[in-house]
C-alpha cells in the first residue's frame, strides 16, 4: 500500500477535539535511600516539566502529525490552568476553552530511574451542566462545519455525557462528519450513533458485558458493541496482541509493531488522533488502523506522554513491510 498520499494530506485537514483537558506534571528524580519515617523511597528531585494530557494530548498528537486542530474543554481559574493554556498556544493548538469553578485537572507523576514511583491527581469530576454546558455546545455547533472530523476524548472527568454526544452527533451528521470516540468504562451508554469507538480490551469487555479471553469472545464483544451502541465501527486495542478493527460484516486483526514497551501513557490518545486524521486524509478504515497501530508502537517505546510524526510512522511502516 502507498501511504504517502495520505500523509501528504495531513497538513490540509482540521480535527475538532472535544473532551477532558488534563495537565500532566512530571517530577523527575533519583532514589538512593528509603525514608526513615516510613517504608517508602526518598526521591531526590532533579527536574520538573508539564505536558498536555487527556483531550489536550489528543490535540497535541494531531499537531505533531502536522494536522490542524481545535480543542474544546474547560480549565479552572488557577495557575495550572494558565500553564495548560500557555502550552496549547505554544504548540499552535486552537482552543475553545471555558473557565469553570472546578480546579484544572492535574495528574502528577513522580519518576525515578525511568520508573513511576507514585501518581497523584487533582480533579473534580462533576458533570458539566448549566451555562458552561450550553457554551460548549454552542462552540461545537459553530466549529463542526470548519473541521474535517470530530474526536470525543472521554476521560470521565465531567465533560462527556449522553447529552453532549447526542448534540455532537446531531451537528456532525448534518455536515457528514466522521465522529471518533475514545471511550471510558461506565460511559458506553453515552456513545450512540458515532462513527468509531476505540476501546482497549478491558473497556470493550465492560462495554459489551462479556469477558474477552480469546479470539472467539473478542469477536463476539466487537459485534455486540456495533449492535448495542449502535456505531459504524470499533477498533479494539489489544496491547501486545495488536488491534482488531470491527466493521459491519468484517473483522480485521492487525498485529502489533511495538518492539519495546516502556510506557503506555497516552497511547490511546495517539491511536485515535492518528486514525481520525488518516481517515479524514483519505485512508480507508483499514489503512487508518494500520497508521494508528504504527503510531502507537512508536509512542509506547518512550517514557512519559509522547507523540510522533508522519516521517517516523512512514519509516516504521517501511521497516515492517521489509
Amino acid at each position: 500500500m502507498d501511504y504517502s498520499k495520505i500523509f501528504n494530506n495531513f497538513s490540509r485537514k482540521k480535527i475538532l477535539v472535544i473532551g477532558d483537558l488534563v495537565l500532566d506534571r512530571y517530577i523527575w528524580g533519583k532514589v538512593s535511600r528509603i525514608s526513615p519515617e516510613a517504608p517508602v523511597p526518598v526521591v531526590e528531585v532533579t527536574s520538573e516539566n508539564f505536558l498536555l494530557g487527556g483531550a489536550a494530548n489528543v490535540a497535541h498528537n494531531i499537531v505533531s502529525l502536522e494536522g490542524q486542530v481545535t480543542v474544546v474543554g474547560i480549565v479552572g481559574k488557577d495557575r495550572t490552568g494558565d500553564v495548560l493554556r500557555s502550552i496549547l498556544d505554544e504548540k499552535g493548538i486552537g482552543s475553545c476553552i471555558f473557565d469553570d469553578q472546578r480546579p484544572t485537572i492535574v495528574k502528577t507523576r513522580v519518576i525515578a530511574h525511568n520508573q513511576q514511583v507514585v501518581r497523584f491527581d487533582r480533579e473534580d469530576k462533576r458533570k458539566v451542566a448549566g451555562k458552561t454546558f450550553e457554551a460548549i455546545i454552542d462552540c461545537i455547533k459553530s466549529a463542526v462545519r470548519d473541521h474535517d472530523a470530530v474526536i470525543i476524548s472521554d476521560y470521565k472527568k465531567g465533560i462527556v455525557s449522553s447529552e453532549l454526544v447526542a448534540e455532537v452527533v446531531k451537528a456532525s451528521r448534518a455536515k457528514n462528519k466522521f465522529i471518533a470516540v475514545d471511550p471510558k468504562t461506565g460511559h458506553f451508554h453515552c456513545y450512540k450513533n458515532v462513527s468509531l469507538i476505540t476501546p482497549n480490551i478491558m473497556e470493550a469487555s465492560h462495554g459489551a458485558g462479556i469477558e474477552i479471553k480469546d479470539e472467539k469472545s473478542l469477536i463476539k464483544a466487537g459485534r455486540i458493541l456495533l449492535k448495542k451502541l449502535p456505531c459504524k465501527s470499533a477498533l479494539i486495542t489489544r496491547g501486545e496482541e495488536g488491534m482488531s478493527l470491527f466493521e459491519k460484516g468484517r473483522v480485521t486483526h492487525i498485529p502489533t509493531v511495538a518492539r519495546h514497551v516502556y510506557d503506555v501513557t497516552g497511547a490511546g490518545d495517539t491511536v485515535i488522533a492518528a486514525f481520525a486524521l488518516a481517515h479524514a486524509s483519505g485512508a480507508t478504515m483499514h489503512q487508518a488502523a494500520v497508521i494508528a497501530n504504527h503510531a502507537a508502537g512508536i509512542v509506547v517505546g518512550e517514557v512519559g506522554t509522547a507523540v510522533t510524526t508522519p516521517a517516523r510512522i512512514m519509516e516504521s511502516i517501511r521497516n515492517f513491510s521489509k
